[in-house]
């Protein structure tokens, strides 16, 4: 669990579950990003991962008492890939501050796959 708020009536916590759903659906909302990537690569191929499983291409790590993430995505074929992990990590950051309350230790970027988008 993951603590946004103490007062006198007790502690606010967000669970890491609803914090990588979280950050799943804020990546997968921005422009290029065609879906969430598998933490691992099996057999060299990632994975597309459906709406269900969008937290699996999260992991939190503990820094110190402060959580930084590791994101995993996909993105599609012909969009500069630096202005999407610009973008993801940008509004990443921003709605977990602004929606959670949450101050992120950083956002790692992993893109492991390109598509072709229809």
């Amino acid at each position: 669990m993951i603590v946004i708020a103490n007062n006198e009536y007790g502690a606010i916590k967000v669970s890491r579950e609803v914090l990588a759903t979280y950050i799943g659906l804020s990546a997968t909302n921005c422009f290029g990003v065609v879906g969430m990537a598998s933490k691992t690569l099996k057999d060299g191929m990632a994975s597309l991962l459906g709406r269900d499983s969008i937290s699996r291409g999260v992991e939190i790590i503990d820094k110190e008492g402060v959580p930084q993430v590791n994101v995993y995505i996909i993105v599609g074929y012909g969009i500069k890939i630096s202005e999407i992990a610009n973008n993801v990590i940008q509004r990443i950051e921003y709605n977990v501050q602004e929606y959670l309350g949450v101050k992120l230790a950083g956002v790692k970027l992993v893109v492991q796959g390109v598509r072709v988008l229809d």
